[in-house]
């Protein structure tokens, strides 16, 4: 699978997550973007310290459920012992609540078992997929 394909895969990736006190569920992501989109404002409120940066790579099937496990590929961990055991906890807990998310069966198809990144950044306020 060639680089572009790939970043045009991953680009077009959005999540359809459902904000903290919605009373309705939006449409299922239909994109790549709208899936990120919506995993990035789901991951918002993840507390990690300030200049930490985690890269998790995960796939999903195609109803928006995890397969296996999350798996950071790249760390940059900031603060001692205790702040990355903590900055840790508080990735894995935000992906225990955000997923699995609302997508459509056309992006499920399309998505299902390849493997995905997504970077958090601490303190930045940047998360990005990659």
């Amino acid at each position: 699978m060639s680089k572009g394909y790939v970043f045009a895969l991953l680009c077009s990736l959005g999540f359809a997550a459902i904000p903290a006190g919605a009373t309705e569920a939006p449409a299922p992501a239909n994109t790549l973007v709208e899936m990120f989109t919506g995993l990035k404002r789901c991951l918002a409120p993840v507390a990690i310290a300030a200049g930490t940066e985690v890269t998790i790579q995960f796939s999903l099937n195609r109803r928006g459920g995890l397969i296996g496990k999350p798996r950071i590929t790249y760390a940059h961990w900031t603060g001692d012992e205790a702040a990355r055991k903590q900055s840790a906890q508080a990735i894995a807990d935000g992906f225990d609540k955000c997923l699995p998310m609302a997508i459509t069966d056309k992006l499920g198809g399309a998505i299902a078992g390849r493997p995905m990144a997504f970077r958090l950044r601490g303190g930045a306020g940047k998360e990005e997929n990659i």
